[in-house]
């Protein structure tokens, strides 16, 4: 079945596909510095907790790897402490790229304890730099696989819970929020992997994914992933929700994280808590599924999670083709921005993330299992599955 894919590297060539041309241009951008990585964070041409965190971990391996290739050694591989000085400043500038996602933030402090344990065991500079490389490409690399895992967990465990329900576990309708697929990981996906697994063991019925304002991250990238690996599919607004959970039999809500608190408080893409909610209302099962890279045990509750606010011109604009479809001399879609609010607007709140409550999550899946909260709990434990 095909995916399509975030990122992609050759010969130590790093590219990642424009997700803000997405549906309708494809355009694979090369990344050759970190400041170029942390734009194209910044910017959102990459997105996804996953994803952002192999980009950040895949550049910052190549910048070093370029130092050990250069003719003239750089000043900062002269010695173990010009080495950690530069990248420690370099790991901090990354890490502020978006502050929200957790996973990024794990990368980073994986790589300084690599740097901390290769110094103290007193290695040449040229074995400290070579063990930051191998972390760096492994942080990427390993990805792929636990996405797999964290879906069979995840749908083997809806399965079940809707057969314990006097269900068939076949023909699963489940709505997502956002995009959680290829595009936003290095490969499969979490929530949107669950029901990609759902669909090759032929146990689900439909996916429902929201539009996502305002980026639309759901009716640009989910509904391409879907489209392109024929997954039976319907897109709504975000504001059906509540209609949909009313007339139509939806067996989950399955969504992924940026970060998930130790109590289980979870902060995801802006209308996940409104789904929760009205979930909640019509009982139906709420699933996050995220690895345990995004589980936070330094922060205790939602509270103490940092929400990203992004500029508030981003809320008034949609870019999108031109239609009727008008092409370049090149052949390619035309592409325009245009603002749907009056020009102007004073007050304007955009937030990019919210914070769904653990007592309203049934569910947290990790490539290390399901942990579901005890009868009458509001909060989870989760040192099972990290």
């Amino acid at each position: 079945m095909r995916m399509l894919t975030s990122i992609r590297t050759s010969n130590g060539k790093i590219e990642i596909i424009d997700q803000l041309l997405l549906p309708h241009t494809t355009k694979y951008v090369e990344i050759t510095s970190i400041e170029q990585a942390y734009d194209a964070i910044k910017d959102m041409k990459i997105r996804g907790a996953p994803a952002i965190a192999s980009l950040a971990s895949l550049a910052f391996a190549a910048y070093i790897q370029t130092g050990l290739d250069s003719a003239q050694p750089p000043a900062f591989l002269q010695s173990p402490e010009s080495l950690c000085a530069d990248v420690i400043h370099k790991l901090d500038y990354l890490s502020g790229a978006r502050p929200t996602a957790v996973n990024l933030g794990a990368a980073i402090r994986r790589l300084k304890a690599v740097l901390q344990s290769s110094t103290d065991a007193g290695k040449s500079v040229g074995l400290i730099a070579a063990d930051l490389i191998s972390e760096g490409k492994l942080i990427a690399d390993e990805d792929f696989d636990r996405n797999q895992r964290m879906a069979e967990h995840g749908g083997e465990w809806l399965a079940e819970l809707d057969r314990g329900s006097g269900g068939s576990g076949q023909e699963l309708n489940v709505l997502t929020v956002c995009n959680t697929g290829s595009l936003a990981t290095s490969g499969y996906g979490t929530a949107l992997g669950l029901i990609t697994y759902l669909h090759e063991k032929q146990k689900l019925g439909k996916a429902y994914y929201t539009q996502t304002a305002p980026y639309h991250q759901g009716s640009r990238l989910t509904a391409l992933e879907l489209k392109t690996m024929q997954i039976s599919s319907v897109m709504i607004c975000d504001t059906m929700v509540g209609s949909l959970f009313q007339h139509h039999k939806i067996h989950a809500v399955a969504v992924g994280a940026d970060r998930i608190a130790r109590n289980g408080d979870t902060a995801n893409k802006i209308g996940t808590y409104n789904a929760a909610v009205l979930a909640a209302r019509h009982k139906i099962p709420f699933i996050v599924v995220a690895p345990i890279s995004t589980v936070d045990l330094d922060t205790p509750d939602g509270s103490s999670i940092p929400i990203e606010h992004r500029k508030p011109l981003e809320a008034c604009l949609v870019r999108g083709a031109v239609h009727p479809f008008e092409f370049d001399v090149e052949g390619k879609v035309r592409q325009e921005t245009v603002m749907i609010t009056p020009s102007g607007l004073e007050g304007i709140y955009n937030p990019s993330f919210d914070v769904t409550p653990a007592d309203l999550i049934t569910a947290i899946v990790t490539e290390k299992g399901v942990a579901t909260r005890q009868e009458g709990e509001t909060s989870f434990d989760l040192s099972g599955v990290v």
